[in-house]
């Protein structure tokens, strides 16, 4: 995890690679969940008999439970202090290049694109590509929005 004192601190690493996560499984139980919570029960996802049959040779992860890893990795990556809060802005350029077969391990790499002031806060821009372990292709690419809101003091 990198650790920032303040967004000062944050500003100095635009440009960098912030690391990688921990690998984690993406469970069959996961997807079924994801399915209920988004009512998305499209059989690539559900059917593990059907999906046996089907392009991918078994299930697949939702491409946007992926997407709604994102935060969990960036808060297993980023640590920035100084702040009254951090909240989700929104996303740019998302892409699911690969599948995430369900059973495969999968991990997230990080990159400061760019952190800029704003009446509200100081507006990041991360590009964070999820990888599964043993594809060549992502699984996700995406650019993610934070707003960091510095405490009063800061």
């Amino acid at each position: 995890m990198r650790i920032f004192s303040d967004v000062r601190e944050l500003k100095a690493a635009v440009g960098e690679h912030l690391g990688h996560t921990e690998w984690r499984q993406v469970t069959q139980e996961q997807v079924n969940l994801f399915a209920d919570a988004t009512d998305d029960h499209q059989w690539i996802h559900v059917d593990v008999d059907k999906a046996k049959e089907g392009p991918f040779g078994g299930t697949i992860a939702h491409g946007y439970l992926s997407l709604a890893l994102l935060p969990s990795f960036m808060a297993e990556l980023v640590r920035v202090g100084g702040l009254a809060m951090g909240i989700n802005y929104g996303l740019n350029k998302v892409r699911f290049p690969a599948p995430v077969p369900v059973g495969a391990r999968i991990r997230a790499g990080a990159e400061l694109v760019d952190l800029k002031g704003t009446p509200s806060g100081y507006l990041s821009n991360t590009r964070l590509t999820v990888e599964v372990e043993g594809q060549k292709r992502p699984a996700c690419i995406a650019e993610t929005l934070s707003l960091y809101v510095p405490a009063e003091s800061s």
